[in-house]
């Protein structure tokens, strides 16, 4: 089931509770925050996917802002996310760009934001991995990592309950354009073929895109979960073939 068909049904949910359902609620003019004919039960697949994408437009805004002010390249890549990415319809590309609006303004802090998205996505770290990846994105759209984008990004493994690693692994990728297949698989160069062959198969798994979708990634983000998948594969095949040599 899509994002767009049951948002309102999401925030009726576990997420209409903290800042990213009053966010939502605030953008959709919603008032059911106040509605106490419902009440709080365990998020459903729906609810972390609504969670996940107001989440994301949450902080790609304060990403965005980190620094002072909003740039033009930032804006483009905030656009290639909703178009390219997500590639909405002209009505949730409006509601996106409101959330992102609305948050860039807020009160809420960063840390606000990603921290209700892990309560209800700790379940699915690899989601989460995805998310993580997107505002890398976002925060190298301008072709610079400033002091104030990193120094937010640097937060985001003490929250979402990460190893440093995945900064620095993420930090290598899109800072220094380099990748490490040994380290995407999650494995050392000293490992048997065995070993590492095990540990893609099990990531392979993890990261397939029905297995995120499943666990609360928006079906939207398909497209992002194919980049991983694919890059996944790529790792293993480069391996494989260096340890043949």
């Amino acid at each position: 089931m899509s994002l767009w068909g049951g948002v309102i049904g999401g925030l009726v949910g576990f997420t209409m509770l903290g800042p990213l359902g009053a966010l939502v609620g605030g953008v959709i003019g919603s008032k059911i925050s106040g509605n106490t004919s419902f009440t709080r039960r365990k998020p459903n697949n729906l609810d972390k996917q609504v969670a996940f994408f107001a989440a994301l437009f949450a902080c790609l805004a304060k990403l965005a802002k980190a620094d002072g002010r909003v740039s033009e390249e930032e804006i483009f890549k905030v656009e290639e996310i909703i178009s390219s990415k997500l590639n909405l319809s002209e009505e949730h590309r409006i509601f996106a760009i409101n959330i992102f609006q609305k948050a860039k303004d807020d009160q809420v802090d960063f840390e606000d934001y990603a921290s209700q998205l892990f309560s209800i996505l700790k379940s699915s770290p690899n989601s989460l991995l995805i998310f993580y990846e997107l505002l890398f994105e976002l925060a190298l759209a301008d072709g610079e990592l400033h002091q104030k984008e990193n120094e937010l990004l640097q937060k985001i493994p003490k929250i979402f309950n990460f190893s440093y690693e995945a900064y620095e692994e993420l930090h290598r990728k899109y800072v220094s354009g380099k990748l490490d297949s040994y380290k995407i698989l999650g494995v050392k160069k000293g490992d048997s073929f065995q070993v590492i062959k095990k540990a893609y198969l099990r990531k392979r798994k993890e990261f397939h895109p029905d297995t995120l979708v499943s666990k609360g990634l928006p079906d939207e983000l398909i497209e992002k979960a194919k980049e991983k998948f694919i890059e996944i594969q790529e790792a293993y095949e480069e391996i494989e073939k260096n340890l043949q040599k």
